[in-house]
């Protein structure tokens, strides 16, 4: 069976974008995160183990967002997807979505979004390539 666990609008304050502004002075980030499992024996047993533990995906994605500032919202979306792949052996698939508030457009835009979709077999081959190159 595959279920989903979404977090929703998670917001962090980052220091990511081109301009040098957006690098110094900062701005409000939001993620959403898709994540595709199976919690049918952790529903069944109301155990937390059993399933993914999204204060600590939480945690992560927060990290993640303050520990370095990237010039692209979506390098930073690419670094979640393959962080929670890599640390949540229960994620099938996920999700991720990184979207920045009141982006410097010369205009009015209410925000920017992108979105990564990655399965675990996707990131196993990569982390591979990544081995045979190495």
């Amino acid at each position: 069976m595959l279920n989903i666990i979404r977090i929703k609008k998670a917001v962090f304050y980052g220091y990511h974008g081109v301009l040098s502004q957006e690098q110094s002075v900062g701005g409000r980030f939001e993620a959403d995160v898709d994540m595709y499992t199976d919690f049918t024996a952790a529903a069944k047993e109301d155990n937390l183990t059993r399933t993914i533990n999204y204060e600590k995906v939480y945690q992560c994605i927060n990290r993640l967002t303050l520990e370095k500032k990237h010039y692209l919202i979506e390098s930073l979306a690419v670094l979640i997807a393959d962080e929670l792949l890599d640390r949540f052996g229960n994620i099938q698939k996920l999700s991720v979505r990184v979207i920045k508030n009141n982006p410097p457009l010369g205009g009015v835009v209410d925000c920017v979004e992108v979105e990564v979709i990655k399965t675990r077999d996707e990131r196993e081959r990569e982390k591979q390539a990544l081995k045979l190159t190495t």
